[in-house]
């Protein structure tokens, strides 16, 4: 029997996007991003709540749930100028977190296979392994890199006694030979863990992590720079992971484990808009939006526009690589091109 296709809670679409089943490779014949949900949260170590992610993600928005949604800023349209198609929830089970994860990296893999980009809704962090895993087996070994928002490392080893939960998904990812260390940028670590023995590890691996007094000295701008030019370096496509609690709590009250002083609402639309123009985005994943926790769906709300932010982004690339002028993601078009 399909562990996908069924949704959890109501059954509708991304506003309103065409709707596909990964059952049927033709329905999904042609698509440029397929929007997949992955409402699990059996990993989460403090509050649950995730599991309805992709059901507030898919509907926080006030117009018209019409299956188009032109950007101001960019002069397109996301879900008109790219084939945009949504395949439903993996079925996942809290009880069965080994076999939730499978069906995950399952279907993300037929997306990825098929030439379009998985754009995973989750569900807490957990589905980190099998999203970025089953984008990466898609594409040549060792050639995808990863660039990561969020506030914690989440580069822990057993919690719990358990091998998989939210604070570990890229202790394995990297262990699993999917995505290299030395080609994992994380954006945004704050707070008080992990504790040494894990920062020590992840300096054997070599990767590259921006905690927030860094940005706040260098600025956001530069460390977008460096990330996205190290992700580049011997690495063909990107596999970028936003956890929403990257953002301040202020912005972001929604998830599940909130950490004071991280990036602003418009920071973190402004950066995966940029990095979603500027590089070969092969997968994301939108994660720990949890909203028993949200107030007036401040966190659905952005979650949702980031996601929006990064489908225009999309678009516009493509538009820009067909011969139009190019665009510094760091100004507006007024003109009307």
């Amino acid at each position: 029997m399909s562990r996908y296709g069924a949704m959890y809670g109501p059954d509708y679409t991304f506003l309103g996007v065409d709707r596909c089943d990964l059952g049927d490779p033709a329905s999904y014949e042609g698509a440029d991003v397929v929007i997949l949900g992955a409402p699990f949260d059996g990993g989460t170590s403090h509050r649950p709540g995730a599991r309805f992610g992709p059901q507030a993600l898919r509907q926080a928005c006030y117009l018209p749930h019409d299956g188009s949604r032109p950007s101001l800023a960019l002069r397109v349209d996301g879900l008109k100028d790219l084939r945009v198609l949504d395949a439903g929830d993996v079925e996942c089970y809290s009880g069965d977190v080994e076999g939730s994860l499978q069906a995950i990296e399952d279907a993300v893999h037929r997306i990825a296979a098929s030439g379009a980009v998985p754009l995973v809704l989750g569900g807490d962090h957990t589905i980190a392994l099998p999203d970025a895993r089953g984008t990466a087996r898609a594409h040549l070994p060792g050639r995808t890199s990863m660039i990561h928002f969020d506030a914690h490392a989440d580069t822990g080893d057993i919690t719990f006694g358990h091998l998989y939960g939210h604070g570990q998904p890229m202790r394995r990812l990297i262990e699993s030979g999917a995505i290299r260390g030395d080609r994992f940028l994380q954006i945004g670590l704050r707070g008080y863990w992990p504790e040494p023995e894990t920062l020590s590890w992840m300096a054997g691996q070599r990767m590259r992590s921006y905690e927030m007094t860094e940005i706040v000295a260098r600025g956001l701008d530069e460390v977008l720079t460096e990330a996205s030019a190290i992700a580049l370096d011997e690495c063909d496509q990107i596999f970028l992971s936003v956890d929403i609690d990257v953002c301040d709590p202020g912005h972001a009250p929604g998830t599940g484990t909130p950490e004071p002083g991280g990036l602003t609402a418009r920071q973190l639309l402004d950066a995966v808009r940029r990095l979603c123009y500027e590089l070969p985005v092969a997968g994301m994943e939108l994660v720990e939006v949890a909203p028993p926790y949200d107030h007036a769906d401040i966190t659905a709300f952005l979650g949702n526009r980031v996601i929006l932010e990064a489908l225009s982004a999309m678009a516009r690339r493509r538009k820009d690589d067909e011969g139009g002028p190019r665009w510094d993601p760091r100004q507006p078009l007024l003109d009307g091109r």
